[in-house]
């Protein structure tokens, strides 16, 4: 399977807090990737840092074999295919729900207007909100805001997308709508990298799971061996809070 990134020996520290120690792991074309652990055991720094949101330490992040760390790769170009998912839908609120999925397009792909604004359709489509595209974020619900915010990063025509914690904001009602939209990217191929509290999808969807702690990947493995046959004494703990249904 194709190798898209590898995440070798990453360090990232916040003065003399070290948050992600010595990290190791690959993602590949098509992995469904979910990271668990506890609130505070650096899984969203994790991928901020892979988003280059945040600046790593130490260590490296290979995209196709070129460490990104080192300036040899464009930021901009190299978030159009390492695209993410924030919790907090991180939309702009003054454009329509069109205009938020055509302005990355335009501005960073260079993609004519027309163009731009067909594949933001067929996406907005494919998330169940095409007939939102002229309301602006703040007359969408929390799942409707997800949504669009997928439909967004889909639209820049991602290698990996990156879900940080995307169901965390929503009220319970609204979570299935956004993890069937998740579940569906799965089942259609798409490389997922995804912080997540929801154990279900993490054991249904995920083809692996890495459980972290304290800044260290504690255990990986398939959501089989972690969810039935975890190995570590910490993971046995971690999942013992959540009953398998």
């Amino acid at each position: 399977m194709e190798e898209i990134l590898k995440i070798e020996h990453l360090v990232k520290t916040f003065g003399t807090n070290e948050v992600l120690k010595d990290i190791d792991f690959t993602v590949s074309k098509g992995n469904v990737i979910s990271i668990i652990g506890a609130s505070g055991s650096g899984k969203s720094t994790l991928l901020r840092c892979i988003n280059m949101l945040e600046e790593s330490t130490g260590g490296k992040i290979l995209y196709h074999g070129k460490n990104i760390l080192s300036g040899e790769v464009d930021e901009d170009q190299y978030r159009t295919k390492v695209g993410m998912v924030f919790q907090s839908f991180n939309l702009f609120n003054n454009y329509s729900v069109l205009d938020n999925c055509i302005l990355g397009q335009t501005h960073v792909l260079k993609r004519g207007k027309e163009e731009a604004k067909s594949i933001a359709v067929e996406y907005l489509a494919k998330v169940g909100m095409e007939q939102y595209i002229k309301a602006k974020p703040r007359q969408l619900s929390g799942g409707q805001k997800q949504r669009v915010a997928i439909a967004r990063a889909l639209a820049m025509g991602p290698e990996v997308l990156l879900f940080d914690e995307p169901t965390s904001a929503l009220d319970p009602e609204m979570v299935g709508e956004v993890l069937d939209v998740m579940r569906e990217l799965a089942e259609g191929g798409m490389t997922m990298l995804v912080v997540t509290h929801e154990m279900a999808f993490a054991r249904d969807v995920s083809n692996r799971v890495i459980y972290m702690a304290d800044g260290r990947i504690e255990e990986e493995g398939s959501p089989k061996d972690i969810f039935y046959n975890p190995q570590s004494p910490r993971t046995k703990e971690f999942l013992s809070r959540f009953t398998a249904n």
